[in-house]
């Protein structure tokens, strides 16, 4: 804001009385008036200027000198300055002074007003030009404060403020070399202004001039250390460059010095996040929420911590949250797609992608999404357009190397596809797409042969997925199992639990993943009888509720479970549920559902772990990311089904090695369809044709012909396997 203004006064000359006045008021009462302001003696000045009013009520030099006492008090002055106004219309100072009073409210287009008359009245006024056009930035009207600065630094090229607040305007517009431009010339006029130094500090990071933006916040905080913009926007051009650990020092130092600051608890929880911190990231999100729950960027981002750690109807309702403050937040619509498409809510995640879109259409998230749903119907060349069309807007968008990656075979034609992956990883990309290009790179590598590389690519990945998952706890998965098997000791009862629902016989596909489970629910899906409804996530929370309730609630629970097939069954006899953790709660299952079917998948070890290693799953165990690990997860595995092969009936359970299923795909699913009750169709040998939607990793392979391309494929990688070795002997 400008400086107050007041006249100084000539004491030999007089001010006329106006229709109130009895006698002149002489200018040298008025300068003494002026100089006990100048003073700051503001008590004196006021009591005086009140005093001369109860004498010369129409004196507007009188109220003038209130008005500016009453301001520089911190008191209401408003009233005396349009009173000032409205004696003195053609004073511009008063005018200007009256602006003041108003910025102090927050009126901005009252104070804009008073501003042009004052400029009207004194076009020169530099203080009255700068704060015309920062009202005008106040009142969202950047463009028209760009003429006001100008005419500023027209009367006076030094003037560093007028420099400075246009390469703000400009900066808001949008026009980032412009604001570049303004600030460089405001730093050299003072370059020892550490706001100036954090401004160009800005602008140089949009445009992606990061180096030099970071000289300018170094300098700014050395000038001003206490400076918490400063912190923050270090914090950002810190983590662009992949120095993440650095940028939460920023981020910190920003919260010291405020511990409200929105934007910086959202950085802060940013950065957390791209580092896989995802406890800490999730709250700091909610913390900014709390201190701005109307932000839609906040629940946007609180959904994408909880999405990413596999909490999807959390994630959900974020989304939502923000959709309700902002219906038109096309990133918001598309994340909740994205969830929707997870939850096997296929048709709704489409809609609300093709939402997004006509609000957004170039937005790159949207359209890699629209590829991954295109090829959960297995059509992988409209995918592969969806891909490239994202890249095309953004070269840097990691989900469409990875989207093109996981649905086709690559070869050595691909190498400008590898390149594009390794140069993006060259820059220090977020963990998680870090993650999901090295599993990609690995998949490179595996379909061109070369294995050390595929090995060395995925090992990466694991590791660097250690960094936000659950820590594997092998005690507690032994006395897991341990418990199943006690509580299953022999056959389960048969209960009075009905084991079907308006004729759909429940159908179960267990087995450890990547096992062969979506190979065989596409078989049978292909079947008119039958429904495939992907895997539903029911049973997990089953079994707790079993151990905290006792036996008696099977029956409740198999009912329960039933009536939810009726809302996907579609009038199918058959509903094939094949979540392949299911293998844990086979004995509830057939307790709970004495009529259903389970159908065991069973494939070589190794094969199977390392396959297990080599995907980047939506929602695995933490056992999946060792091979230690993997190996003892798979020896408890094996001791459970070994329990009930045993204690199941026989028609009630049935197993199907995923290499004889291969070789002789017609016998092995003839077998699966008389096991559960069905004649035979050869639809269910063109089962890559079936048009439904997968959302599994093996979404691709079981939209092609069977082949043997799978069996075996660990003697490729024997030279790595290591703790795998072990289960060898389990193989057969």
């Amino acid at each position: 804001m400008s400086a107050l203004f007041l006249d100084a006064y000539d004491s030999r000359t007089y001010i006329q009385p106006g229709p109130f006045m009895t006698r002149a008021l002489r200018s040298d009462a008025v300068g003494a008036l002026v100089a006990l302001v100048q003073q700051d003696r503001l008590d004196e000045a006021e009591r005086g200027a009140r005093s001369l009013l109860s004498q010369y009520p129409n004196a507007g030099v009188l109220w003038k000198v209130l008005g500016v006492t009453l301001l520089r008090q911190g008191r209401d002055a408003l009233p005396a300055l349009r009173r000032t106004t409205e004696l003195l219309p053609n004073d511009a100072e008063a005018h200007g002074n009256l602006a003041a009073a108003l910025r102090e409210r927050g009126l901005w287009a009252e104070a804009f007003q008073s501003l042009r008359r004052s400029l009207e009245l004194q076009p020169g006024n530099l203080e009255a030009l700068i704060d015309a056009a920062d009202a005008l930035k106040a009142l969202g009207r950047p463009d028209e404060s760009i003429g006001f600065y100008r005419r500023a630094l027209a009367l006076d090229p030094l003037l560093t403020l007028a420099h400075n607040n246009l390469g703000t305007a400009y900066l808001e517009l949008g026009r980032h070399e412009e604001a570049m431009s303004c600030y460089a010339v405001a730093v050299r006029l003072k370059p020892d202004d550490a706001a100036i130094h954090c401004n160009l500090g800005i602008v140089q990071r949009h445009l992606g001039l990061l180096e030099e933006a970071l000289k300018s916040f170094e300098r700014c905080l050395h000038l001003n250390p206490a400076l918490g913009l400063a912190h923050n926007n270090c914090g950002l051009v810190l983590a662009a460059l992949g120095r993440r650990e650095e940028s939460l020092a920023r981020f910190r130092q920003a919260l010291l010095l405020d511990r409200t600051d929105v934007d910086a608890l959202t950085n802060m929880g940013n950065a957390l996040r791209e580092l896989g911190l995802r406890r800490e990231a999730i709250a700091h999100y909610v913390r900014a929420i709390e201190m701005d729950p109307r932000r839609p960027e906040g629940h946007c981002n609180l959904g994408n911590a909880l999405f990413e750690a596999r909490r999807a109807d959390e994630a959900a309702a974020s989304f939502r949250r923000a959709l309700a403050l902002e219906p038109s937040n096309a990133l918001a619509l598309t994340s909740l797609a994205a969830v929707q498409r997870q939850q096997g809510a296929a048709a709704e995640a489409l809609a609300t992608c093709m939402s997004a879109l006509a609000k957004e259409p170039g937005l790159v998230n949207a359209i890699a999404l629209l590829g991954e749903l295109s090829a959960d119907r297995g059509e992988f060349r409209a995918a592969a357009d969806f891909f490239q069309q994202a890249l095309a807007l953004d070269p840097n968008f990691a989900p469409a190397f990875v989207g093109i990656a996981v649905h086709r075979k690559l070869t050595r034609e691909d190498a400008d596809w590898r390149r594009g992956v390794e140069a993006l990883l060259a820059k220090k990309p977020p963990l998680v797409h870090e993650i999901s290009l090295r599993y990609a790179l690995g998949k490179y590598f595996d379909d061109v042969g070369d294995y050390s590389e595929a090995f060395d690519s995925y090992r990466c990945a694991n590791e660097l997925t250690k960094r936000h998952a659950t820590r594997y706890d092998a005690s507690s998965t032994v006395q897991q199992v341990d418990a199943i098997i006690r509580r299953f000791e022999r056959t389960a009862p048969r209960t009075s639990a009905r084991s079907a629902v308006n004729g759909a016989l429940p159908v179960f596909i267990i087995g450890m993943p990547r096992s062969g489970t979506s190979l065989a629910e596409q078989i049978l899906a292909s079947h008119p009888e039958v429904f495939g409804a992907g895997e539903l996530i029911f049973w997990q929370t089953a079994a707790a509720a079993v151990d905290a309730r006792g036996p008696d609630l099977l029956a409740a629970l198999g009912a329960e479970y039933l009536e939810r097939l009726t809302e996907v069954c579609g009038g199918a006899s058959r509903v094939v549920d094949k979540m392949p953790g299911n293998f844990m709660h086979a004995g509830l299952i057939q307790a709970a559902l004495p009529g259903a079917r389970i159908i065991h998948m069973k494939r070589h070890p190794v094969d199977t772990c390392l396959s297990i290693y080599f995907q980047n799953f939506f929602n695995m165990g933490p056992y999946a990311n060792d091979l230690e690990t993997l190996a003892h997860y798979y020896e408890q595995y094996l001791r459970i089904t070994d329990h009930w092969r045993a204690v199941l009936p026989s028609e009630a359970f049935m197993e199907v090695p995923y290499e004889g299923l291969i070789e002789d795909q017609e016998g092995w699913t003839r077998r699966m369809l008389e096991f559960i009750g069905l004649p035979w169709d050869p639809q269910c040998l063109e089962f890559e044709r079936t048009n439904r939607s997968v959302i599994t990793a093996s979404k691709w392979q079981v939209r092609q012909k069977i082949h043997a391309g799978s069996v075996g494929r660990w003697k490729h990688y024997q030279a790595f396997i290591g703790p795998l070795e072990r289960l060898l002997p389990h193989a057969g």
